[in-house]
């Protein structure tokens, strides 16, 4: 099976606003960009689609470790909150229901294929491919109307 390393970060400019996603997939010395936003959209939408598309582009199963510095999607998955949204009819502990639900089955769908691990890095610590992506998902949110962080 292939080990794949990807990198993501998502951008907003205003929460909601004009945002932007970046993926950074690695495997044997090759890396390939995702990257892309929406003119209305949030931070954690923005953080998710980055991880959703990058799996999506994947044309086999294969081992993938992702890199990110969003608590809202490596939480959902290390502390279980996405297999609880699904038993509770996709709503949170406080009943209200699971925001980018479509997004998250995506997800889920991925987990199915792919054999996925996350690690969780602080943002903007200096770590050299979150830079990258941040840096990209920043540019995207400013081609949709967004301003420079």
């Amino acid at each position: 099976m292939k080990e794949v390393f990807m990198y993501t970060d998502g951008a907003c400019s205003g929460n909601p606003g004009p945002g932007g996603y970046a993926c950074i997939l690695q495997y044997k010395g090759i890396t390939k960009i995702l990257r892309g936003g929406e003119e209305e959209t949030t931070n954690n939408r923005m953080e998710l689609t980055a991880v959703v598309v990058g799996l999506e582009a994947l044309l086999e199963p294969c081992r993938v470790k992702i890199t990110s510095d969003s608590k809202y999607v490596v939480d959902a998955i290390e502390k279980g909150w996405l297999d609880s949204w699904k038993l509770n009819g996709w709503r949170k502990a406080d009943k209200k229901p699971v925001l980018n639900q479509e997004l998250w089955r995506r997800l889920e769908d991925m987990l199915r294929i792919h054999e996925v691990t996350f690690e969780w890095i602080k943002g903007h610590a200096g770590h050299e491919f979150n830079e990258k992506c941040d840096k990209i998902a920043v540019e995207e949110s400013v081609l949709r109307g967004g301003t420079q962080k």
